[in-house]
């Protein structure tokens, strides 16, 4: 059975897996069997739905599919990015403003339990003027809480905005340097951390067989060449069985073992593997000799390479 925690500061109680819902809004997928993942998960007990108004076609599939069970899921999107018949540029308010009203529609809610700013630049976040609009959302009953969707130096400055309740960030066994940056200004604030990209795509595989990752090869090079210089073995970190769940397990484990994480948030297409991250989920934190152990080996390689790593968005 999946844990639940409180998102920081906000109340809400979430599961300690998410699902990312991606994969069903920007590859070709089966009508039916988003159907059949999105019933699937919140049976299984995973209440975190994050999805994002540049997702092509999930929020859709997510209002039409589930919002008659809209009390069983904490609902998180992002908004930021010009979507297909907006009138208005990248992260202008005109924009948040017309995103926030469309996210409304096509997830078929009266409130949106999250509202995330999606990887804007520091010079828009010390604007300010995006973050009115949202305050102003707020405070019509559109949303309940602000947060930033992102990495490095604009997700650890977002972190220390009065107004910004949650952070979504990269955390994975590739995937470290927002550990002190980020997560720490968001210990201080109470803030809920949501871990993107916790099994840094599956960078276990051969790197040919990643084709169908949003972005190919380039999104995930970076991840390919830390996992290949952290020379990570399975046997070395007390794991076996079949090669693909296990390090699956260690990595998803990873992840909701770092106490400021409240969740994580998995993609998939597949009924099949969203059953496999719910039962690695379930096995709850790992040892902390094997946490430790996968900081120290990303700290020697980092040291190796002569530059820090930053956070992958």
């Amino acid at each position: 059975m999946l844990t639940k925690r409180t998102l920081g500061k906000t109340g809400l109680v979430v599961s300690s897996l998410g699902f990312g819902s991606s994969p069903i809004g920007f590859r070709e997928s089966d009508p039916a069997q988003a159907a059949t993942l999105l019933h699937l998960l919140l049976d299984l007990g995973v209440n975190v739905i994050d999805t994002g108004e540049c997702y092509a076609a999930a929020e859709d599939m997510i209002g039409n599919e589930i919002s008659h069970r809209r009390d069983e899921y904490v609902l998180i999107t992002k908004c930021g990015h010009k979507f297909s018949g907006a009138d208005a540029e990248d992260w202008s308010p005109q924009l948040i403003r017309q995103s926030v009203d469309r996210s409304l529609r096509r997830l078929r809610t009266e409130c949106i339990d999250v509202m995330l700013l999606h990887t804007c630049d520091m010079d828009i976040l010390k604007k300010g003027d995006v973050m009115e609009v949202l305050i102003k959302a707020r405070e019509h009953g559109k949303l309940r809480f602000i947060g930033f969707s992102g990495d490095n130096a604009e997700a650890a400055y977002a972190a220390t905005l009065p107004d910004i309740s949650v952070i979504e960030t990269s955390i994975n066994i590739c995937d470290q340097s927002n550990f002190d940056s980020v997560l720490a200004p968001a210990v201080v604030r109470g803030l809920g951390v949501i871990a993107k990209g916790p099994i840094a795509n599956a960078v276990w595989r051969p790197l040919e067989s990643l084709r169908g990752v949003e972005g190919g090869y380039e999104r995930v090079r970076p991840y390919a060449e830390r996992f290949r210089q952290m020379g990570l073995r399975l046997s070395g970190l007390g794991f076996g069985g079949p090669a693909e769940k296990s390090w699956l397990e260690l990595a998803l484990r990873f992840a909701i073992s770092i106490p400021s994480v409240h969740t994580a948030v998995v993609g998939t297409r597949t009924p099949n593997y969203m059953q496999d991250n719910v039962m690695a989920a379930a096995k709850g934190p790992l040892p902390s000799t094997i946490v430790q152990a996968l900081r120290e080996v990303f700290r020697c390689a980092e040291r190796q390479c002569g530059k820090k790593w930053p956070g992958i968005p």
